[in-house]
C-alpha cells in the first residue's frame, strides 16, 4: 500500500531496455473511482502527455515504475468519465462526504494497492492549521467513491 504522492515524479523505465520513457504525473480515475492508470509527462520538448494503463504495469518501486516495451502509451482521454488528481480540473481538495451527508474534509491523497491497482483509502485535511493541531484524517473504504460535480461521496466502514 502506498500513497499517490510518493509515485508521483518519480521515473518510468522500459524493462527490457532500461530506459527511461518519462515520469509520473498524475492518476487517472474513472467515474466509479477505480484506477484507469497512470498518467506520464513524456520526455522531449514537443511530447504529450500519455496514460499507462494500470494493467501495463510490470511493478511499482520504490524509485520507480517497470513497464515492458510493447506496452501501448494512449493519448488522455476527454470524457466526463475519467478525472485526474491534480490536473485537467482534478479532484485534489475537492470536499468529501459520507453517504450519510456528514462533511469528512478536502481529498489531499489516495492510498491503493500496487498489486492491482485498487484503492483502499483517501487522505482528507480540513486545513493547514487543522492539519497542524489534529492531523489529517485518513479514510479506509472497499467501495470506490462516487465523482459528483460538487463534491466526491464516500461509503465508510462502519
Amino acid at each position: 500500500m502506498r500513497t499517490f504522492s510518493l509515485l508521483k515524479g518519480q521515473p518510468i523505465y522500459q524493462s527490457d531496455k532500461g530506459k527511461i520513457i518519462g515520469h509520473v504525473s498524475d492518476i487517472c480515475l474513472n467515474e466509479y473511482g477505480s484506477i484507469v492508470g497512470i498518467l506520464m509527462d513524456s520526455k522531449g520538448l514537443f511530447q504529450r502527455d500519455r496514460l499507462i494503463p494500470v494493467e501495463s504495469i510490470s511493478s511499482f518501486g520504490n524509485d520507480g515504475i517497470m513497464i515492458d516495451s510493447h506496452v501501448e502509451l494512449k493519448p488522455i482521454p476527454k470524457d466526463a468519465s475519467t478525472h485526474f488528481l491534480y490536473s485537467h480540473h482534478g479532484l485534489f481538495r475537492k470536499p468529501v462526504i459520507t453517504s450519510e451527508g456528514e462533511k469528512l474534509g478536502l481529498l489531499e491523497d489516495v492510498y491503493f494497492m500496487e498489486e492491482v491497482g485498487t484503492i483502499i483509502g483517501y487522505e482528507l485535511t480540513d486545513g493547514f492549521f487543522a492539519d497542524i493541531t489534529e492531523g489529517k484524517k485518513v479514510i479506509k473504504t472497499t467501495e470506490p467513491l462516487t465523482i459528483g460535480e460538487e463534491v466526491l461521496v464516500v461509503q465508510v466502514k462502519p
